[in-house]
């Protein structure tokens, strides 16, 4: 007897793709579009979770994209204080697609979300749509609205001139300015700004709010940028906290959930548009929770390897030896070695500062 599932390939049957599989070679990978050569201009932005391509990209000889690098006198712990080449512009975590969507239309001019800027004392301010990429904050507001306008003039430049741009989805919760309605990258009065319900507003985005968040940005991309690639992932790290009355399990379900329908959504729409499995890798089959640190939240360097790994054999030109094998880093893996976190990847993220409060 003959039917549809008969002929199809090992990797569409669970016992064989999964059940059978050492948690070491798990690929969910199959038909990845892409290949992105060594020259290619690649940048990246997201949630936390998207350092970790800008890292690796580094490491294995790429082009990583970066339009604001810092001084090039500054120290690297300097440059790494300040978020200087975290991501390919120095905007720190863009944690929704509201936030993304929102950047290209400040960067291209847009002035109906602007935002006063918050106040830290002493007469320092905080950015509200990048509040801890300064520590202590600008000196001044003119000094707050000089980087800032050199800062969207680079992220023009960026959008302009990248071959493929890396996104990593992370959240759906977002906290928004009630006169504006420009979205926010955290609750203000956690790291800046003052919270009331009267001037701050908070939506959970759903799928279709994401996918046509998506559809403007990707429409605004291809304007300025006719050649450009975009690959959407979605972020396995949990909610540091939800800011609804139910448990953080729920909401982190529901999150990545959404998340990923509304990326299933964008490749089916565009070709111009793919979907790399990182959260899949991370969190589904023989890898479940085996790459996460003791918090259940931290993703380990193990786990990192891994998805870049992947990453970097089925979308990019290199060959098979050096996509399952990193460049060494020699300096940072003395460093790690004598710190008890060496297994744990350091990333700077906005809502780890939600977990105290």
């Amino acid at each position: 007897m003959s039917h549809p599932y008969k002929l199809l390939p090992d990797h569409t049957r669970w016992y064989r793709a999964v059940s059978r599989i050492d948690p070491n070679a798990f690929d969910p990978v199959v038909g990845f579009p892409f290949e992105i050569g060594t020259t290619d201009k690649v940048a990246t932005a997201g949630s936390c979770f998207a350092q970790h391509i800008a890292r690796h990209m580094r490491l294995r000889g790429f082009s990583y994209f970066v339009v604001e690098p810092g001084h090039f006198l500054a120290s690297d712990a300097i440059l790494e204080e300040f978020q200087y080449s975290t991501y390919s512009a120095r905007y720190g975590n863009v944690y929704t697609s509201r936030q993304l969507r929102q950047l290209f239309e400040r960067a291209y001019g847009s002035t109906a979300y602007d935002v006063e800027a918050w106040p830290l004392g002493d007469g320092r301010y905080a950015d509200p749509f990048r509040p801890t990429i300064q520590p202590n904050g600008f000196s001044s507001l003119a000094e707050l609205e000089v980087d800032r306008a050199q800062h969207l003039a680079q992220v023009r430049r960026m959008f302009e001139e990248l071959d493929y741009f890396v996104f990593t989805l992370g959240l759906t919760e977002c906290w928004y300015d009630r006169a504006t309605g420009a979205a926010l990258p955290i609750c203000p009065g956690v790291s800046g700004g003052t919270y009331s319900e009267e001037s701050t507003g908070f939506v959970n985005l759903s799928a279709a709010e994401v996918v046509d968040d998506m559809k403007q940005f990707l429409a605004n991309l291809a304007r300025v940028n006719p050649r450009a690639k975009v690959i959407l992932t979605v972020s396995p790290v949990p909610l540091a906290a939800t800011a609804l009355d139910r448990h953080v399990a729920t909401s982190t379900v529901y999150s990545k959930s959404v998340l990923r329908v509304a990326a299933e959504e964008l490749v089916n729409a565009f070709e111009h548009v793919a979907y790399f499995p990182s959260f899949e890798v991370i969190t589904a089959g023989p890898s479940a929770g085996r790459y996460f640190a003791d918090d259940k939240r931290t993703v380990l360097e193990e786990g990192v390897r891994h998805v870049m790994g992947l990453f970097f054999k089925h979308a990019t030109s290199a060959d098979e030896a050096s996509a399952s094998t990193p460049v060494v880093d020699d300096m940072a893996e003395g460093r790690a070695s004598i710190t008890a976190m060496q297994n744990v990847v350091k990333v700077l993220c906005d809502e780890e500062l939600l977990a105290g409060n």
